[in-house]
């Protein structure tokens, strides 16, 4: 069977029991990357030539667009508005201390990394994946403002992100020798890209919200709209040379200047499309690990465990400082920070820069896998976790900060 055909049968059986699996430990990018593991295994030339890689890159590119156009459309600005708030707290301070912590894990680790390659690393892995963490996002046993807290982080971290990796990859680039090229690199990726963004955003906005008032589209196509929009930065990003990440990023969120309900009447088919892409994803990831299992090393290993313990967890603990939630909420919120798509495409984002750095391979090992370990055990700690935080918060009073009412737009 071809790879097409083997993602179409495991994706149909999965679908026939998702419901039941949402109630065990066993999470769909479990599934689609042991599928993809198994496939690769079982054929092990499936990546060898680089038109397949090729197709990776743009389903993965594809993917990661469309998933942060919709998070980004989803989001109320209020959330953000005020540094009390925990999803604040955790995209200022706790992002900015994740990768550098994570540059310093990197360097500790892997000695031979540049300053600027240990940045790009750390930026990579400095997103979290709302996918993996669906279980604890739609547990009722976790209280809302720790859900919506969670949620709204992973939702925002992966656009956040691009612009730190993008500038380690220029700092990166000019200290090999092309330092005439930083700041046009620079201005083409993150200013293009913005501006990108901004015009997409904005004018396809108020034209779907015209639309919608004069009552001129119909509900499905009011949805197709939404999609097309991120599909637009894709395209623009790529003949302007531009971020397409940053592009859909700030789409996402201009687009409700205009379309201010767009993300509630039209998101639906966004999401399950982007759900597909994920999928896909996931599976074509274990076909990578599948190929390149056997380069693992310690020290990659080494550096998985600290990027998911200390590297996440200390700047959890730290930003959240002054908000009076307890230890085991604190724990819970810092180990919850699973690794996975938004990872695996800046990795690929990476990698297709062919910048040839010596630290290349180590960055690619060092990702696939700390994402591999994440999806196993956040995947498998999930429910058990969820119950032995829920039995731990039970005796607090009812004052405390997580038992708070959560009133729109705030967490």
């Amino acid at each position: 069977m071809t790879p097409l055909a083997i993602f179409i049968s495991v994706l149909f059986a999965y679908s026939l029991v998702s419901r039941r699996l949402e109630r065990t430990i066993i999470t769909a990018p479990v599934v689609f990357v042991v599928a993809g593991i198994g496939t690769g295994l079982a054929q092990p030339t499936l990546l060898g030539s680089g038109t397949k890689a090729e197709v990776f890159l743009e389903l993965a590119e594809a993917g990661l667009v469309l998933l942060l156009f919709t998070d980004a459309s989803h989001t109320e600005l209020r959330v953000l508005s005020s540094f009390r708030n925990v999803p604040a707290r955790l995209l200022s301070g706790g992002m900015l201390l994740t990768i550098l912590f994570g540059a310093f894990a990197g360097r500790l680790v892997f000695p031979q990394l540049s300053i600027w390659e240990a940045g790009i690393l750390a930026a990579i892995l400095a997103p979290t994946d709302a996918g993996l963490g669906q279980i604890i996002v739609n547990s009722p046993r976790v209280p809302m403002r720790i859900r919506q807290a969670l949620n709204v982080e992973a939702g925002l971290n992966d656009g956040l992100s691009v612009p730190f990796l993008l500038f380690f990859m220029a700092l990166a680039g000019a200290s090999e020798g092309n330092r005439a090229s930083l700041m046009q690199f620079m201005v083409e990726q993150l200013g293009y890209g913005t501006a990108i963004g901004l015009g997409v955003g904005l004018i396809g906005g108020w034209l779907l919200g015209l639309a919608v008032r004069k009552n001129s589209m119909t509900g499905l196509f009011e949805q197709i709209g939404m999609v097309v929009l991120p599909a637009i930065c894709f395209l623009a990003s790529n003949a302007a040379n531009a971020s397409m990440f940053i592009a859909a990023f700030v789409a996402g969120l201009a687009v409700q200047a205009g379309f201010h309900t767009g993300a509630e009447r039209a998101g639906k088919l966004g999401e399950e499309l982007g759900q597909i892409l994920n999928l896909v994803v996931f599976f074509l990831f274990g076909l990578l690990v599948a190929r390149d299992w056997q380069q693992f090393d310690f020290t990659s290993v080494l550096y998985a465990v600290l990027s998911l313990t200390v590297v996440r967890m200390v700047p959890v603990a730290i930003a959240l400082i002054g908000t009076r939630l307890s230890t085991p909420t604190i724990l819970f919120m810092g180990w919850f920070g699973p690794r996975g798509l938004a990872s695996i495409v800046l990795g690929l984002v990476y990698l297709e820069h062919e910048m040839h750095l010596p630290g290349e391979p180590t960055i690619r090992l060092a990702v696939m896998a700390t994402v591999l370990l994440s999806i196993f055990v956040h995947g498998l700690s999930a429910m058990p976790g969820i119950g032995f935080y829920a039995d731990t918060i039970a005796s607090l009073d009812v004052g405390a900060p997580e038992g708070q009412q959560v009133k729109p737009g705030s967490c």
